[in-house]
């Protein structure tokens, strides 16, 4: 199973948030997940990051591929 680090959208319509997810690269964006590792708002300025470093690692030793923005945050919070 190939396992990827990506954002899930929520939030109401215009007002999104996201969450940081490890989870199965075939399964949908907004889908089932395997863990959320954390959230990322681009509402407030600046934004709000919360990554969990020590899970984001375990995940990323176990070679789970982040997506492009996933990489960005992860390398904002310091887990890359």
């Amino acid at each position: 199973m190939a396992v990827k680090i990506r954002l899930a959208r929520h939030g109401s319509k215009k007002d999104p948030f996201y969450r940081l997810v490890v989870a199965d690269s075939k399964s949908p964006r907004d889908g089932r997940s395997i863990e959320r590792i954390g959230t990322y708002n681009p509402q407030t300025n600046p934004s709000d990051i919360e990554v969990d470093i020590e899970r984001a690692k375990l995940w990323l030793s176990r070679g789970a591929q982040p997506s492009h923005q996933a990489r960005k945050i992860l390398e904002i919070s310091g887990a890359l």
